[in-house]
């Protein structure tokens, strides 16, 4: 009980907190595009699914800390660079983000309705359902590792009690609940700002295979390029709104009865 009445483990855990929901700002675009893909009645359940795996991975890394400090040593070197396990996962990973990234721009801005012709039997209707949900259920599953790692290391660092990291990291994932369903929706009604989120997350996945060669990008700047974005970007949809709104209504073309 005397850890409850330590104000510093308060501020430990307000400030982990507050870090591990904007860690996890980059999850949740990611998790949103993709359960965005599914049919309606399915997202809200894949998007639970993906975010419980999130914390899940979390916790698992957080109880192997033993673990998940031998990873920062190197394995092997590659010109005179040395690659530690920690590194791998973050390239894979980062290599993982930009190709999904970049792919799923194209699929938004070029190529909308090149998905193929939906089978028309039921059964196959719902097994091909049932693939394309367990799809989307493994990417998020890949890139939550790669995206908790950077989160666990980064708690680590930060505090040195275990059981403040695993609320901090509970609170967090209690946000991420709330957040990411109004996010999915915003980002699914304009598709301009799902395109901003796609490249936002290119960035991230530019900044994961840098660091895992011990080249640093600061994300503060990967954020503040999306804040800036995100606000010229809201302009843009509140004028769009102002116009449908100033617009006069579209009149009939058709033949005109007669009285």
């Amino acid at each position: 009980m005397d850890i409850l009445l330590d104000p510093n483990v308060w501020i430990a855990f307000a400030m982990l907190t507050g870090l591990e929901i904007v860690l996890g700002v980059d999850n949740i675009i990611f998790i949103s595009i993709l359960v965005g893909r599914l049919p309606p009645e399915v997202r809200d359940k894949a998007r639970r699914l993906g975010i419980g795996f999130a914390m899940v991975s979390r916790l698992l890394l957080l109880l192997t800390l033993s673990w998940i400090m031998g990873l920062t040593a190197d394995l092997f070197h590659v010109l005179g660079q040395g690659i530690s396990g920690r590194d791998l996962v973050l390239l894979f990973g980062g290599l993982f983000l930009l190709y999904k990234a970049s792919h799923e721009i194209f699929v938004e801005v070029e190529a909308p309705e090149q998905e193929g012709p939906a089978p028309s039997d039921p059964v196959a209707l719902k097994a091909a359902g049932r693939r394309a949900f367990w799809a989307v259920i493994g990417q998020i599953a890949i890139i939550d590792i790669v995206f908790s790692l950077d989160s666990v290391i980064t708690a680590v660092g930060m505090v040195d009690q275990i059981g403040v990291m695993v609320a901090a990291v509970i609170a967090s994932v209690g946000v991420m609940l709330i957040a990411a369903k109004p996010i999915g929706e915003f980002v699914d009604r304009h598709p301009s700002v799902k395109v901003l989120a796609l490249a936002f997350l290119v960035m991230v996945g530019m900044a994961l295979t840098a660091e895992a060669f011990d080249v640093g990008i600061p994300k503060g700047y990967i954020y503040a390029a999306m804040a800036f974005s995100l606000a010229v970007e809201s302009l843009n949809i509140r004028a769009r709104a102002k116009r449908r709104a100033a617009a006069p209504p579209a009149t009939p073309t058709g033949p005109v009865a007669e009285a």
